[in-house]
């Protein structure tokens, strides 16, 4: 699958139990679709709460990523006098740009 899922800390209780009820269920071969459907209920709002929040990285990773092309540029424009400080704020655009680029690289990996 490649969904994303962000469980609250309730939400991963309560399917935990869920599941546990679901596993002994299943061994008694009569498992009750209340127990499937709360599940899969817990699951569709982790997942949309992923969508939301893999979403919001990509858009911040992108507006890191301009903010950073408008520092270059700003570092090459700049008078002599400005360029020190021109420069130290192309290097924390590019902090910016790296600390974004991880948090979407990590959030990607824990898609399943």
């Amino acid at each position: 699958m490649d969904t994303y899922y962000v469980y609250t800390p309730a939400e991963k209780r309560e399917r935990a139990r869920h599941f546990r009820k679901g596993f002994r269920q299943a061994l008694a071969d009569c498992v009750d679709p209340k127990t499937e459907n709360a599940l899969a209920r817990i699951d569709r709002r982790a997942a949309e709460r992923g969508a939301l929040e893999m979403q919001a990285l990509i858009t911040q990773q992108a507006d890191a990523r301009q903010a950073l092309a408008s520092a270059k540029a700003a570092e090459r424009a700049a008078a002599r006098t400005d360029r020190p400080a021109a420069k130290q704020a192309r290097k924390n655009a590019e902090d910016l740009v790296r600390r974004a680029e991880a948090a979407v690289v990590k959030a990607d990996r824990k898609r399943q």
